[in-house]
């Protein structure tokens, strides 16, 4: 297939699945931009593919969990063919395999992300906060790792810093579909957080226990918070337009979190969603952080440098 045809098919998959994501992308350049768009439908074609198994109603538990495990041994194999540099004829590998080859992000990093939606394909259970941070690190953190390869940096630093926007973004999820998810069987509040409010797993919907499921979910949204400051702090190292982007993102999504916590209990009466009015503000104070350090980036040019290093989780 044609690059330029992947690459809008890209384009209308992220229109269609995140408008948030697509209203901060528009801060990027335009090669930029196509390249986040090409990334975030391999992200998105990937989990599609294996929500799809939970419709099949004519399915048993163990027949739909081997199924899922079918399913991402074929994600695997068709995302090393991609790097390989095997001809690909689905249009979201065409796309991802140009950004995958072009910008050199390591192979790793896609297959540690197939990694994390194998814990949710086997109904993994969090036992601890480093459970939680490692399923984090592997839907999320490392898709902020790919984009570090995508918009450019100055100093390999900033992969760190990418790492902790994208848990951020990730737990801030997960405290606005508590609920949801919990409907899906999942459960991602760690079962020692949920011990030392009383609560089993079981009993966090629980209407006469939502004030204590609040408390844990309060704990998990001030872990998101250190998380985002982290990774605003590492705007520094990325190219002004990107760091607009990331910085603009990162005030979405956190905008999220501070309507969790003032519905506290009732948080999950309705889906936590902000309207544009919100975005927009959170857009400006997302720039106000990048042109707050306007003047280092004049003492000090911003210039890309290669990355030579594969991040790995502690």
């Amino acid at each position: 297939m044609d690059l330029q045809k992947a690459v809008c098919h890209s384009r209308q998959m992220i229109k269609v699945g995140s408008l948030s994501f697509s209203l901060a992308s528009q801060l990027f350049g335009r090669r930029t931009r196509d390249a986040a768009h090409c990334l975030y439908s391999w992200c998105r074609h990937c989990d599609d593919y294996l929500d799809k198994v939970d419709l099949r109603a004519d399915l048993s538990q163990s027949e739909r969990k081997a199924l899922k495990a079918k399913h991402l041994e074929e994600l695997r194999e068709h995302t090393k063919s991609a790097y390989r540099g095997d001809p690909q004829t689905d249009p979201v590998f065409v796309a991802f395999q140009h950004v995958a080859i072009h910008y050199k992000i390591p192979e790793q990093y896609p297959l540690d992300l197939l990694d994390g939606m194998a814990m949710d394909a086997s109904n993994f259970m969090y036992a601890t906060q480093q459970d939680l941070e490692l399923y984090c690190y592997r839907v999320a953190g490392v898709v902020g790792l790919m984009m570090v390869h995508i918009m450019g940096s100055n100093n390999e630093k900033a992969l760190k810093h990418a790492v902790c926007m994208g848990n951020a973004m990730q737990m801030t999820n997960i405290a606005r579909d508590v609920n949801e998810d919990f409907q899906m069987g999942r459960v991602y509040l760690p079962k020692e957080w949920l011990e030392s409010e009383g609560l089993k797993p079981e009993q966090m919907l629980d209407r006469t226990k939502l004030p204590f499921t609040a408390e844990v979910v309060k704990r998990l949204l001030t872990l998101a918070r250190a998380n985002y400051e982290v990774g605003y702090s590492g705007l520094r190292f990325l190219p002004f337009r990107a760091a607009l982007a990331v910085a603009a993102a990162g005030e979405v999504y956190s905008t999220i979190g501070k309507i969790i916590l003032k519905r506290g209990p009732e948080a999950w009466d309705r889906r936590a969603i902000v309207p544009l009015w919100r975005k927009l503000l959170a857009v400006g104070k997302g720039m106000f952080r990048v042109i707050r350090i306007i003047p280092s980036r004049i003492l000090r040019p911003w210039e890309r440098t290669a990355i030579g290093i594969t991040w790995r989780p502690l």
